[in-house]
């Protein structure tokens, strides 16, 4: 979890960009392209991991390797949506969920290497106690 009172300063949020860009980005490169030593970045990266505000490092796959789609979700009033998500984010290929307002009460972005695949994944979803409904957008083309 984020401490709520740590602050990010200019070269925190020049290495968080940096490292979204290019999460292998060795730190001897990092440290060229903000200014500090090897161990000073090293340091703030190790900071930043123990803080929370980076959560994990991760491979981005070309999208061209994979299908993918947006689900949309809405919950059964009784239900909790912690106890639901925790459930859904054990989906394999499961990608980022996030609460939102209004008609939906999440969103999930899925992945798969083939269709058949990915409607599997997105039947355990429906499947899941307390997902009232779902609706799903199977991703076409990534514009940016």
């Amino acid at each position: 979890m984020v401490e709520e009172h740590y602050a990010l300063d200019p070269i925190d949020l020049k290495i968080i960009e940096l490292l979204k860009k290019d999460g292998r980005m060795p730190f001897v490169e990092l440290g060229k392209r903000v200014g500090l030593s090897e161990a000073a970045v090293r340091r703030r990266v190790k900071m930043l991991q123990e803080r929370g505000v980076i959560k994990r490092f991760t491979v981005e796959v070309d999208e061209g390797f994979q299908v993918s789609a947006v689900i949309f979700l809405q919950f059964e009033s009784s239900s909790l949506p912690g106890e639901i998500v925790e459930k859904i984010a054990r989906v394999p290929g499961v990608r980022a969920i996030y609460e939102l307002t209004g008609r939906f009460d999440a969103i999930v972005i899925i992945s798969a290497s083939k269709i058949s695949e990915l409607n599997e994944r997105i039947d355990r979803i429906r499947a899941i106690e307390g997902v009232k409904s779902t609706e799903t957008a199977v991703v076409l083309r990534v514009i940016s």
